[in-house]
């Protein structure tokens, strides 16, 4: 880990006052914690990092997982001249610069240049196109840093330019190597007597949502926050642990999580508000993040409500954006409004029953062709069928004509069903697919505990 030397004590003190997550940033391969599905042994990025043949490259995932740290080590191992930017901060003629400068290094000692730039999603598209000369012709090898899909919110002449890295939220285990690293090499913390109680290790550990930025700050403060004893130690206990995380500490392990989630989405489900209501707070007070309760609460409206009452999807995709603008705690208002929505809605699941048949017809059937009189006519063919069907055009008919839309290969095909329950009755022509029983529609779909 990073040491800071402490030649006195005025350089002593400057050393205790840069947060702890700073002072244990990695500075070489070896000593980075987590990320094993692209950090290990032999992978691509280590082989590339070592060789220092590393190509343009975007880091992307949630704060605290290493996207920086990972980056200075690279800026630590490569011989190339490594410059730094933060997109929010940053304009054209930032980017232009570097640039230049880059250009003139290459041309006079055949130097590259690696380019860091934290929160690459915020860069504008003229920034984004001014960087991709550079990058093309080798003067700049680009590493973007994001918390945001790449894929969505760059420009994808950036992105098609570069090998995009997904860095997944720290593990329990990746935590606690973490907290134990810290309090063993740290130059201010080993100085200490600390005695941390194997449950506030644990519960800094499940709280810190695979951040370990975060469970860093927590030890710090639990730390330097807390009496030394009359043996010169400093007990950090879970009490002191939860106050130091600003959240209530609760008896939550892993597999209780997962059964928590499980709870809140059933009970959503089965029409119980006031069992939806707790399990969501329980699931708050125990560190859950809300934007994932959120993104249930909108998969659920469409999954268990559905056609029943579509008004359910509206409501929950207005309280995912209503707390995304609000944060917490007001944002739990609208999250409150759509689960008490959603459990007092009628319900029907004939919009996942007809995704999943349909689904699975159309990989059964990858060679079907669309009818003739459903082919597009804005473009020549190589043969006429004068004696095909003509296309019937519904409005010439009310609204609605018998007419066969699916390919020959499945046109007895029924995928939706409509359930009767709410407004999930279909229109003229869907309703007479009630005359099918379930039994004629692939049994797994109906199954009670297939979706969570």
């Amino acid at each position: 880990m990073a040491q800071y030397e402490q030649n006195s004590i005025f350089e002593s003190e400057k050393v205790a006052n840069i947060p702890l997550a700073e002072r244990m940033r990695p500075r070489v391969l070896s000593e980075f914690i987590g990320q094993t599905h692209i950090i290990y042994d032999g992978s691509l990025l280590c082989r590339a990092i070592k060789a220092d043949k590393l190509g343009s490259c975007i880091f992307w995932g949630a704060p605290g997982t290493g996207k920086t740290s990972l980056a200075n080590i690279i800026a630590n191992t490569t011989g190339s001249h490594f410059e730094k930017l933060n997109a929010v901060s940053s304009g054209v003629s930032d980017a232009k610069k570097i640039i230049d400068e880059a250009m003139r290094r290459f041309n006079a000692y055949g130097q590259k240049t690696y380019l860091l730039l934290d929160e690459c999603h915020r860069w504008s598209k003229a920034q984004s196109d001014c960087m991709l000369p550079a990058i093309e012709k080798g003067y700049i090898t680009f590493i973007g840093s994001t918390t945001e899909n790449p894929y969505v919110s760059m420009t994808r002449a950036i992105v098609s330019r570069c090998r995009v890295f997904e860095f997944l939220p720290l593990t329990k285990q990746d935590i606690l190597q973490g907290l134990q690293q810290a309090l063993r090499r740290d130059t201010v913390l080993s100085r200490r007597k600390i005695v941390l109680d194997e449950d506030a290790a644990d519960y800094i550990c499940e709280t810190a949502a695979g951040d370990l930025r975060n469970a860093y700050n927590a030890l710090e403060l639990a730390v330097l926050t807390t009496d030394v004893e009359q043996d010169g130690s400093t007990h950090v206990t879970k009490l002191v642990a939860s106050q130091s995380m600003q959240r209530k500490a609760l008896s939550v392990d892993t597999g209780m999580y997962y059964d928590m989630i499980s709870a809140f989405i059933k009970s959503m489900r089965g029409s119980d508000p006031n069992a939806a209501m707790f399990w969501f707070e329980r699931l708050l007070e125990a560190g859950t993040d809300p934007l994932l309760l959120a993104r249930r609460i909108v998969i659920h409206a469409a999954e268990d409500v559905g056609l029943a009452d579509p008004q359910a999807l509206v409501v929950a995709t207005s309280a995912l954006t209503a707390f995304r603008n609000i944060g917490l705690p007001e944002g739990r208002i609208p999250l409150t409004e759509a689960i008490l929505y959603i459990c007092n809605c009628p319900k029907s699941n004939s919009v996942v029953n007809t995704l999943y048949a349909a689904e699975e017809s159309a990989k059964q059937h990858p060679t079907a062709q669309v009818p003739r009189y459903l082919m597009d006519e804005n473009h020549p063919r190589s043969t006429e069928e004068p004696d095909a069907p003509a296309y019937k055009y519904p409005h010439n008919y009310g609204g609605w004509v018998q007419q066969q839309y699916l390919p020959d290969e499945v046109k007895d095909d029924v995928y939706f069903v409509p359930s009767g329950n709410g407004q999930d009755v279909g229109c003229r022509q869907t309703k007479q697919n009630k005359q099918y029983s379930k039994q004629q529609v692939p049994n797994k779909w109906f199954e009670d505990d297939k979706h969570d």
